[in-house]
């Protein structure tokens, strides 16, 4: 049986997927990428790489091929020991192995495991349909603008000299004058009034203003004296009950210390816990009837990876995380 294909559909919903005897692929989220060299822009994505160290059977990876093939659980588990029992025997025969959909992974000069992600797959459902995007290259132009110089003639002022020819004083033009003088101060006085009439007008404008605005603040102050009454009745309206909604933490990663057929036993290891210090906490039987016992639960993967690594240092290097499904 090849198991490739069931760990690539849980690479979609799940944050680590263990392979029991081999290792575990875990995924981590990577924002949206620009490649400048290439001008190409990328889609967010899940970045998969490989732990050897986690071996531990968590039941996902079991419990979906026994699911998928309608088979028993124990049959699934027994065809995972087969796949992996072959993937060791590639590497040492031919020193490396490549998974469909997932990657490449090689033995190195230390007799390591190193992995090689494929990137053809997108494993984060909300990119689903995004692809990567080439950006051309804008080419800029720059255009030499030649301005040719234009002279322009300046033309001299043509003058004219008008001979001007002085009429003689005469008794009808002195008339003539006086009367004009006459007209011009008779439109200053004109003016004059224009001016203080409209000096009058703007005052009067003003005044009947201010007479409004205060006959408006007049009001306005005996609003208020009306609406003060009002609310020293003694009358007062009933609020309503405010309901405030928290939202609890989640705690979905958890550092096993064992699985228990009887529940005395898991009870046991949880007191002997405690006395150590641990956070530790017991569930109610899973279903394949054991009652798992924690260390402690944690609301990341990160956080349950450390305290576990702490744990298989200190007290039980059997140690491993569990995933709570969500």
């Amino acid at each position: 049986m090849k198991i490739e294909s069931y760990i690539s559909q849980l690479l979609y919903r799940y944050q680590c997927v263990t392979v029991p005897g081999f290792g575990a692929f875990l995924t981590d989220t990577q924002s949206a990428q620009w490649n400048g060299s290439a001008q190409v822009f990328s889609p967010p994505k899940k970045v998969i790489t490989f732990n050897a160290y986690l071996k531990n059977n968590d039941g996902l990876l079991a419990n979906h091929i026994a699911v998928a093939e309608k088979i028993p659980y124990e049959v699934a588990v027994t065809a995972i020991e087969h796949a992996v029992h072959n993937w060791k025997q590639k590497l040492q025969d031919f020193g490396g192995i490549s998974l469909k959909q997932i990657g490449e992974i090689t033995l190195n000069s230390d007799k390591n495991l190193v992995f090689v992600p494929y990137d053809q797959v997108n494993y984060m459902t909300e990119s689903f349909g995004l692809s990567a995007v080439v950006s051309p290259f804008v080419q800029r132009e720059i255009l030499n603008q030649i301005a040719e110089e234009e002279v322009i003639p300046v033309l001299e002022p043509v003058t004219s000299e008008v001979p001007v020819h002085q009429l003689p004083e005469t008794p009808r033009s002195r008339s003539f004058l006086k009367y004009a003088a006459i007209f011009v101060m008779s439109a200053g006085l004109l003016g004059a009034g224009g001016y203080f009439g409209d000096h009058y007008y703007t005052q009067k404008i003003e005044a009947e203003t201010l007479a409004v605005q205060t006959n408006v603040q007049k009001k306005i102050e005996q609003k208020i004296q009306e609406a003060t009454f009002v609310l020293d009745t003694p009358t007062t309206p009933t609020l309503p009950p405010v309901t405030l909604t928290i939202k609890s933490e989640k705690f979905p990663y958890h550092v096993v210390a064992g699985a228990f057929r009887l529940e005395e036993n898991a009870d046991r290891v949880l007191y002997e816990l405690k006395k150590l210090g641990y956070p530790a906490r017991k569930m109610g039987p899973n279903k394949h009837g054991l009652f798992p016992v924690f260390y402690g639960s944690f609301s990341s993967y990160s956080d349950a990876q450390q305290k576990m690594q702490e744990v298989q240092k200190s007290h039980n290097p059997e140690a491993w995380v569990l995933i709570e499904e969500h």
